[in-house]
């Protein structure tokens, strides 16, 4: 069974995304991460018990603990993880921001609409594509 992993470490953002996600339609099952420290756990125990990995990864950036950079960069230079495709959503514009997470392996740069009827847009989208559309790689 797919699913879609989110790290977002604003509970307000956690609850709109869940909701947005079942506005969109989606019938994808979700987990969240609190934090990026979380999330590398979560991903870690799923490795050592052999259990399915997510099929995307929606990261946000700023978190405390880990921020998104070090946990992309984790994900990426692991053997077990590096499949994964990331995609960072995120309130950051910064060019900074984007071209480093491009160059540590993000699938995809996106940023957090202000407007709640976006956010549902994005995430059909998201869901037309990575779960319907692409042929992902089966995670290590």
């Amino acid at each position: 069974m797919s699913y879609l992993l989110i790290a977002e470490d604003d509970e307000d953002d956690r609850f709109l995304a869940k909701k947005a996600f079942r506005a969109s339609g989606s019938k994808v099952p979700i987990e969240f991460a609190k934090d990026g420290e979380e999330l590398i756990d979560k991903l870690e125990e799923s490795v050592e018990k052999g259990e399915k990995m997510p099929d995307l990864i929606l990261l946000d950036l700023n978190m405390p603990k880990k921020d998104g950079r070090q946990c992309l960069a984790e994900i990426k230079q692991s053997p077990a993880l590096k499949k994964i495709p990331v995609i960072v959503f995120t309130t950051s514009k910064l060019p900074e921001d984007i071209d480093k997470t491009y160059d540590l392996g993000t699938s995809s740069y996106i940023n957090k609409p202000v407007e709640f009827k976006e956010l549902i847009n994005i995430f059909s989208l998201l869901t037309k594509y990575w779960f319907k559309t692409v042929q992902l790689p089966v995670a290590s």
